[in-house]
């Protein structure tokens, strides 16, 4: 046990974050560089090494928390640094875009605030990077066998890393032209600088792992093909196709999908473009969705220079401690204040939108919302509550339906699809098509980084079993696992 007393006398303390003045002036992390490390060893001292670990159970990868925490109060980083990686392949992406659900079932959470887990984690993972401690890792041999990975999201990244420290040669298949799925254009700047993205590319490609960018299955290559060529394949696609919202005017200019705009503000910081052509500079802006995505296009909106920023929410404000049925170790839905809503704007819960109005030019210039209710368990509007707000850009942040079917990769395969239209698969990942492995997003739905790194090396085990007969692979959840929610 790390500190014995360490709950009893050690009260939370997080990660500062810098000035929003400072901040919203630039696209770096919004964090003070540096200011863990004084703290997190009496931090990490505040776990209680519980006879049953409930973060284990909050966290699908079944990260071994208590020993890392253990290790970092000790400042034995190297050593913490292997267990934290004992079962999660991108700490780095999880420490700092995880909201945290082992931190919810926390048992010192009961009547405490809970261990400031994910900030240890960052602590560990951000050191050890800084000390060498994070290396290639080669396999000893080769198997012979090949494997096609189609997406570099944290699915696809840790499925190819599992599969390639197997011993097979693994080439992941990229759409867009830089490594990294939503992580590399959807994750803005502020959140997670794309630097911790390319360093463990080159740590996969030091190990074996191949990367083709700029390659879409379906269209540049025939799926068919595809699976022809390798001896097993992954589908690690996502669920990428965006929630629309269908009420009058939405085919006016400036109304787009969340992951429309954000990608081009990405593509600035890469040094593509010089200013986004989605630019809310100077606009009244309002952001339709009250998630992270949501919050992710507020604070761009921010560094962006809006002249307002307004996120909008069909459902009621949460309270800020935990409702009656949403008990402890379940993952609770709580009013939730980002590094984005510190730096300004209005949020507005309960409403809905009824139309958009424009100008002579078709370009959209407001907004008609109207409260809703739930009554009877059925959303109704207010009578006597619309309003109209201004709105120059809008973007849908309302969430993601399932994976892109319009590029042939579903049909081409000939995998089959559930009954919410994810690629369905068996207890091992696999689909209806000998030797095709679906993970992450395209077969679970839209879901948080963590879960998709838990299907990537479990579906990993799947392929390695199909191509050997057996797996020391790690499988940390099976396809029907759920989150610990109510």
């Amino acid at each position: 046990m790390a500190d014995p007393k360490g709950f009893l006398t050690t009260g939370r303390e997080v990660a500062k974050t810098r000035p929003v003045g400072e901040r919203v002036k630039d696209w770096n992390e919004v964090y003070v560089p540096g200011s863990l490390l004084p703290i997190i060893s009496k931090q990490a001292g505040r776990c209680m090494d519980c006879g049953i670990p409930f973060c284990h159970n909050g966290c699908p990868l079944g990260n071994l928390i208590p020993e890392w925490n253990d290790y970092a109060y000790r400042e034995d980083w190297s050593a913490a640094s292997e267990r934290l990686h004992a079962t999660n392949n991108f700490p780095e992406f999880t420490g700092r875009l995880c909201p945290a659900p082992c931190e919810s079932a926390c048992v010192l959470g009961i009547n405490q605030p809970a261990v400031t887990i994910k900030n240890v984690e960052v602590s560990i993972i951000d050191k050890a990077w800084e000390s060498g401690d994070v290396t290639p890792q080669p396999p000893e041999r080769l198997s012979g066998k090949t494997v096609a990975v189609i997406g570099s999201g944290p699915a696809g990244l840790a499925a190819a890393q599992q599969l390639t420290r197997a011993g097979h040669t693994v080439a992941v298949f990229e759409r867009a032209d830089r490594i990294g799925g939503l992580l590399r254009y959807g994750i803005p700047e502020f959140k997670m600088e794309k630097s911790h993205i390319n360093r463990r590319i080159e740590q996969m490609r030091a190990e074996g792992t191949k990367f083709r960018t700029e390659v879409e299955i379906g269209k540049d290559i025939d799926a068919a093909k595809l699976r022809r060529r390798y001896d097993a394949v992954v589908i690690a696609a996502g669920a990428t196709v965006s929630r629309d919202l269908p009420v009058p005017g939405r085919e006016l200019n400036g109304i787009h999908f969340a992951m429309e705009y954000l990608p081009l503000a990405n593509k600035v910081q890469e040094g593509d473009l010089t200013v986004a052509p989605i630019n809310a500079e100077g606009k009244h802006v309002v952001v339709i969705g009250g998630g992270d995505t949501g919050a992710d296009c507020v604070g761009t909106a921010h560094r962006q220079g809006a002249a307002s920023v307004t996120q909008l929410e069909i459902m009621p404000q949460p309270g800020e401690e935990r409702n009656a049925n949403q008990p402890w170790p379940t993952f609770p839905m709580l009013y939730k204040v980002t590094s984005a809503h510190e730096e300004g704007g209005e949020r507005i819960y309960s409403v809905s939108t009824t139309h958009f109005e424009g100008d002579e030019d078709g370009n959209v210039q407001s907004l008609h919302l109207i409260e809703v209710e739930f009554k009877d368990g059925k959303l109704e509007q207010k009578a006597g509550t619309e309003r109209v707000i201004p709105a120059q850009l809008v973007t849908l942040a309302m969430g993601f339906t399932g994976t892109d079917q319009g590029n042939g990769l579903v049909q081409q395969f000939g995998v089959g699809l559930d009954e919410r239209g994810n690629i369905a698969r068996d207890e091992d990942y696999a689909t209806n098509v000998d030797g095709v492995y679906v993970a992450g997003d395209a077969g679970r739905g839209q879901s948080l980084i963590v879960w998709a790194i838990a299907e990537g090396r479990s579906a990993a085990r799947g392929v390695d079993r199909f191509l050997t007969g057996a797996s020391a692979l790690h499988a940390p959840i099976r396809p029907t696992d759920r989150s610990l929610t109510v």
